[in-house]
């Protein structure tokens, strides 16, 4: 053995978990990532995943869009960018949140590489170790994985049909700071809820900003689905009605194409600086191929009446998943009756584990999401979300069959069992 091999031999052999950062700990597959491998599969209806449906979005049109940008624009669009954001974009971005009631300046919003960004980067500047963030119950589970592995504690607060319950979030804060924890803000999905569907009315949003404000805790409004309304607009976001106090995520990910990965943060100018100087020395800046694609996209297309196409294909999907679960599942189940965006969330008798249901649901050629994806702490093991945004009407109806026929069955299994002991 050479004396520089045995200068790097010596000692024992170090375990690779040894040499993580203490926070790799903290890094967890996503229950819905861990899906996607059996959920792919052809031959399973997957009512799982939250892909949205581009069979709506004109792909010559797309492909034009890109060809006269490369034609035309090609020396700027391949090359780096601004760290905030093509400024042509942010205008326009302020131009599609005006259609929510939002009055905003370009200059306090920055372009991120998808809202999921966004997220990384408010819970980069804002949470130490053990920090409290509020969260709906259920939630996002991209979030919850989020603020998991930069050590946060997660609270959920209770929601009803109406979305976040304001006199629970006033109690929530008050049992958490009676602990001595530090809340660092409060994470919502007023619109469309994911994963429950729900809208939270525009007399709750008013009263939850004010005990927020009233509590010094930032609001951070994640609203990938506000446009996505079947039946009527939503209502107004909560940065329209409070600019100094909410931190507005969006995305163009569900309202044109998510394989362009282009989102932006609405800040307070106090948070501008040092969100940009995260999204720096994480990204350098975002794509500018992709942002200038999406600015001609808004520049040149009739883009609300794409997102009105959109609205269509997904309401005859939200139809068509009711109507089966009407139809299929037992007379004990619940469910909600989204007015917009991509999930129904269903709630089962307290016996049914929907984890350990899923083997039984492959089987019979379906998937879903188990309800404690959505919760930080457990909880939800008789809950399951159910996508309907990616399945056609036909499939949707087919995995609904099964799914429901494999709950009545375990059920029937519970009770004989009961019975017989």
């Amino acid at each position: 053995m050479s004396d520089i091999t045995q200068r790097f031999s010596t000692g024992a052999p170090q375990n690779l978990e040894e040499r993580f950062a203490s926070r790799a700990a903290h890094m967890k597959p996503s229950e819905i990532r861990s899906l996607f491998a059996v959920a792919s599969r052809p031959e399973i209806v997957s009512l799982a995943g939250g892909m949205p449906n581009l069979s709506a979005l004109p792909m010559g049109m797309m492909a034009d869009v890109v060809d006269n940008l490369i034609r035309n624009n090609g020396q700027e669009a391949l090359q780096y960018g601004n760290g905030q954001g093509h400024p042509k974009l942010r205008e326009q971005i302020c131009e599609v949140m005006a259609l929510e009631g939002i009055r905003a300046n370009p200059d306090d919003v920055l372009v991120t590489t998808g809202s999921q960004q966004a997220l990384d980067l408010i819970s980069r500047i804002f949470l130490d170790p053990q920090d409290v963030v509020l969260v709906e119950a259920p939630s996002y589970v991209g979030a919850l994985g989020t603020f998991h592995q930069y050590e946060a504690s997660v609270v959920h607060v209770e929601t009803d049909e109406d979305g976040l319950v304001p006199t629970a979030l006033a109690e929530a804060i008050k049992t958490v700071r009676a602990t001595g924890r530090k809340i660092k803000f409060l994470y919502t999905i007023p619109n469309y809820q994911n994963p429950s569907g729900v809208l939270l009315p525009a007399s709750r949003r008013t009263e939850i900003l004010s005990i927020c404000r009233e509590a010094g805790i930032f609001v951070v409004e994640d609203n990938p689905y506000g446009l996505l309304g079947f039946d009527k607009p939503s209502p107004n976001a909560m940065r329209a009605e409070d600019s100094e106090n909410v931190i507005y995520l969006g995305s163009f990910s569900k309202t044109i194409a998510p394989g362009l990965r282009v989102g932006w943060a609405l800040v307070p100018p106090s948070l501008k600086e040092k969100l940009v100087i995260a999204s720096e020395s994480s990204i350098l800046c975002p794509s500018n191929f992709t942002q200038l694609t999406i600015s001609s996209y808004l520049a040149n297309q009739p883009w609300r009446d794409q997102i009105a196409s959109f609205c269509e294909l997904y309401k005859e999907r939200r139809d068509v998943m009711l109507e089966s679960l009407d139809e299929y599942f037992p007379a004990t189940a619940k469910w909600t009756k989204p007015g917009g965006g991509f999930y129904v969330w269903v709630t089962l008798p307290p016996e049914i584990d929907t984890t350990a249901l899923m083997p039984k649901a492959i089987v019979a050629k379906v998937a879903y999401v188990p309800g404690t994806a959505f919760y930080a702490d457990g909880f939800g093991s008789w809950s399951l979300r159910l996508s309907y945004c990616y399945p056609t009407p036909e499939r949707i109806r087919e995995g609904v069959k099964a799914l429901g026929g494999v709950i009545k069955q375990e059920m029937a299994n519970r009770k004989g069992f009961e019975l017989k002991g």
